[in-house]
């Protein structure tokens, strides 16, 4: 099958990780995908393993491998005026401009909305702020940490109560972001189809941190209260809930209906008795025990490890999970036979797995093992491609003293 997006050329001046995962997801796609990073490589690109207390042989950020995997690289200084003209001359063919860059930057180089589309008015014009392009915040810098997580209400509602507020994990919010971008992408892409017109796709963290929590905010939005933390030891429904199990492990209970599933938990526990008592007879009355009934899970649970638990489970109806760490998930045995992982050939880090795209194609084999360029690698092609000549082209280019 022909790639769903060959011959689309996507020009992305960003860095980190909400927007160049959303390049990265283009190129599996099939775009052509130009990385624009500044003439010392983007500090991304630094993450390495061994910076994080890890020894091993693996010299490149795998971060940054898979969320810039199958672009080309062009390095730019922006600052000069030489550089800044021939990117314009690059973006003037291609489909989509992808970034980052804050409102007032994107004015300063000259790569503005407003600006581009006078030049090529079927340009796509993709941005991702961290609290949107307008209002009084538009150049305020922002990580998902900050825009996504802590100010959303999102890092408050996840903790128990009175236990510190949770860190949230590297690029959460960011690859939602990212995701989101996407598809106001593929859907500008579809009107420009249609009109020949280009238009503007708004994503910012804050949103998407808003967006995420929409179950909660729904009801927020109609009370004007936040929503109730979850109480490990006293549940609203204390068959939705986490358990310890003996060997220091958690199991997840995930039995919304709880009437449906509460005989069959008995069963799956040795306690068909506890179905039958009155205290816990419905789902009301396990909720006024609930710390009573807790305390009983909670001895249960412990007798025995995670893996006799998935054993004696694996027998019955029930919905549930166990608390995995992220170290064994490359042995999961569903996660292989999904395919969710894929191998990348490296020129200079060798092959190593990386983690795919968060869908597949029945027709369509996604680009996910294709690897990250080096820095510049694409330079002169790309900017041979949008017809400069080569004084301009040494014009433009950092000298290697810059890197």
């Amino acid at each position: 099958m022909q790639a769903p997006l060959e011959g689309i050329r996507v020009v992305e001046v960003a860095n980190y990780v909400a927007a160049p995962s959303a390049g990265a997801l283009l190129a599996d796609l099939g775009a052509d995908v130009v990385k624009v990073e500044v003439p010392q490589g983007e500090i991304y690109r630094q993450t390495r393993p061994r910076h994080l207390g890890h020894k091993v042989d693996f010299d490149g950020s795998p971060a940054f491998q898979m969320d810039n995997r199958g672009k080309r690289s062009l390095a730019l200084d922006l600052t000069n005026p030489a550089a800044r003209a021939a990117l314009l001359r690059v973006i003037d063919g291609c489909d989509v401009l992808l970034t980052n860059l804050l409102p007032e930057r994107q004015t300063r180089y000259g790569l503005d909305p407003e600006t581009l589309r006078k030049r090529q008015p079927g340009l796509i014009y993709a941005s991702l702020t961290g609290y949107g392009r307008g209002g009084a915040e538009a150049n305020r810098p922002g990580f998902d940490y900050a825009a996504y997580w802590a100010r959303t209400g999102f890092m408050d509602s996840t903790r128990e109560p009175d236990a510190t507020p949770a860190y949230l994990r590297p690029g959460t919010g960011d690859h939602a972001a990212g995701m989101s971008l996407v598809a106001g992408i593929l859907a500008a892409l579809r009107v420009r189809d249609r009109t020949g017109k280009g238009q503007d796709v708004d994503v910012s963290l804050l949103q998407i941190g808003l967006y995420i929590q929409g179950n909660d905010l729904a009801m927020t939005l109609v009370t004007g209260k936040s929503p109730i933390r979850h109480d490990r030891c006293a549940p609203t429904n204390p068959l939705w809930n986490q358990y310890p199990v003996k060997g220091g492990r958690w199991l997840f209970l995930v039995m919304i209906e709880s009437d449906r599933y509460w005989p069959e938990l008995c069963r799956a526990l040795e306690r068909p008795e506890l179905a039958r008592e009155e205290r816990f007879g419905d789902a009301r009355k396990r909720f006024r025990a609930n710390r009573e009934l807790v305390a009983i899970l909670d001895q249960l649970f412990l007798s025995r490890t995670l893996e006799e638990w998935e054993t004696i489970f694996g027998r019955y109806s029930l919905i549930w999970s166990p608390m995995r760490e992220l170290s064994e998930l490359p042995d999961d045995p569903q996660v292989r036979a999904m395919g969710y992982f894929h191998s990348v050939d490296h020129p200079v880090l060798g092959k190593f797995e990386t983690m795919g795209p968060p869908f597949q194609l029945s027709d369509f084999e996604l680009r996910a093992h294709q690897p990250a360029p080096e820095l510049g690698a694409d330079g002169e092609s790309v900017l041979r491609e949008a017809g400069l000549s080569e004084d301009e082209i040494r014009g433009a280019l950092p000298s290697s003293d810059d890197a």
